[in-house]
């Protein structure tokens, strides 16, 4: 009972606190990313935290299945680093018991990275998706942020505008830069509104502004003040959405098994299974050996996450043109990886055997 509560808490303390800087990392990376396309126009700036949410979701259960095999690793690292690996085993603890409250603590873990990678993810990702399409499908006016610039659809106006009202239909200090049959025309007006005319056309207004207009490298100028002056404001064609793979529920993979759909499920049964499998391969991979340095199986173990993810990716690849067969490509890897830990339990278990043997 010590050593399962103590094992335990340690493994909760350092899950906790690795997941927390994973999440930190991965949400400053993407807020970052977000923010830049705002700053040029991609996206508006209400948009940000939206996407931000469902990137983040999208994230989670390969975030939790990193933090799974790291706290693992670090924690029985820890032990054998101070010793206390060697208390545990002349108390007649061995290698093998180890698994116990690997899977006491992972078990749940990788149930939440299933329900994540099979329901909650997807629909995370087609969320976006559809998020994405109806700003892309917002008209010129509709899609510019207050303090960035903004081309137009067609090419032929930047827009910038200082402040827009919550409805979109006011804006304050604007300036809009037309170019047309080789003429160069540039206005500002200190406000403006969208005005819906009966055919269905929409205009954006400028009141109390000015109009330059002429064309570059000659002296043919003309200012033009205006008190109300109407902009086009050119519609957005209504794309046909079309939501990726990854986007379909799980359900619709089955109900459709299509190499396309089977090799997406791959990964998404793929990564519970090796959450799983490389909490299990941590405890052989957490031996230090003193002349190999401190952090020299941490170096390891992050190569053989990355061998391990790779190779699900190379299978889903393969899976998708048809190479393999869904079966073969879902559960090789895992298998591969399977043998991999009984080779590394073998040689630590029998090879300090041999060890110790070969000393008396």
């Amino acid at each position: 009972m010590i050593f399962l509560r103590s094992t335990l808490r340690e493994f909760t303390a350092v899950g906790i606190a690795v997941f927390l800087v994973l999440l930190v990392i991965t949400f400053t990376t993407q807020l970052i990313r977000f923010l830049g396309f705002a700053a040029g126009g991609r996206i508006p700036t209400d948009a940000v935290i939206i996407l931000l949410g469902f990137s983040a979701l999208g994230y989670l259960s390969v975030l939790l299945s990193v933090t799974l095999f790291l706290s693992v690793l670090l924690c029985v690292t820890r032990l054998y680093r101070d010793s206390e690996m060697a208390v545990w085993q002349t108390s007649g603890v061995g290698l093998l018991a180890w698994f116990r409250p690997v899977l006491m603590y992972g078990l749940p873990i990788v149930f939440v990275v299933a329900l994540l990678s099979l329901f909650l993810t997807p629909w995370a990702i087609g969320k976006s998706e559809q998020y994405r399409h109806q700003l892309e499908n917002r008209d010129d006016v509709s899609a510019v942020a207050p303090g960035a610039f903004k081309e137009s659809k067609n090419g032929e106006r930047v827009f910038f505008v200082e402040k827009v009202s919550s409805d979109l239909t006011q804006v304050a200090n604007i300036f809009v830069h037309s170019s047309q049959d080789q003429r160069q025309g540039v206005m500002v007006a200190k406000r403006g509104y969208t005005e819906l005319k009966e055919n269905g056309d929409r205009y954006l207004v400028l009141v109390d502004g000015r109009r330059y207009e002429g064309t570059p490298g000659q002296a043919d100028y003309r200012v033009v003040r205006f008190e109300r002056y109407a902009v086009r404001i050119e519609q957005s064609e209504n794309k046909t959405f079309f939501p990726s793979q990854k986007s379909y529920s799980t359900r619709h993979l089955l109900s459709d098994p299509t190499p396309v759909n089977m090799s997406e499920l791959v990964w998404r049964i793929g990564l519970p299974v090796s959450a799983l499998v490389l909490a299990c391969i941590a405890i052989p991979l957490s031996a230090v050996n003193p002349r190999t340095g401190r952090f020299f199986n941490v170096l390891v173990a992050v190569f053989v996450y990355m061998i391990y993810s790779n190779l699900i990716s190379i299978f889903q690849a393969w899976v998708a043109k048809g190479v393999l067969k869904p079966m073969i490509g879902m559960w090789t890897v895992h298998i591969v990886m399977v043998g991999l830990l009984a080779l590394l339990l073998y040689r630590r278990m029998f090879g300090l055997r041999l060890n110790l043997l070969r000393r008396r």
